[in-house]
């Protein structure tokens, strides 16, 4: 499946994750288990996550950490895919 593909697959997806002021290793365990069940993961990056740095590297970091793809960022936003 191409990433357009994937990314017209999560247009209607609701954000399941979010990562707040504890940062992305908060998350890590719960979006590995999501992306058990399911293909596609959104997840929203509140302000106090970002404590200077911007979605794109959170957003990789977070991908790397669960051995997903990022398939895309928008905004405060980032799908993932495994």
């Amino acid at each position: 499946m191409t990433d357009q593909d994937l990314r017209k697959q999560a247009h209607d997806l609701d954000v399941t994750v979010w990562v707040g002021k504890k940062g992305v290793s908060a998350v890590v365990d719960e979006l590995d288990d999501q992306l058990k069940d399911r293909d596609l993961v959104k997840v929203k990056f509140h302000r106090s996550a970002q404590a200077g740095t911007d979605v794109d590297e959170l957003a990789a970091d977070l991908a790397e950490r669960v051995s997903a793809d990022l398939i895309e960022t928008r905004g405060h936003t980032a799908v993932l895919h495994r």
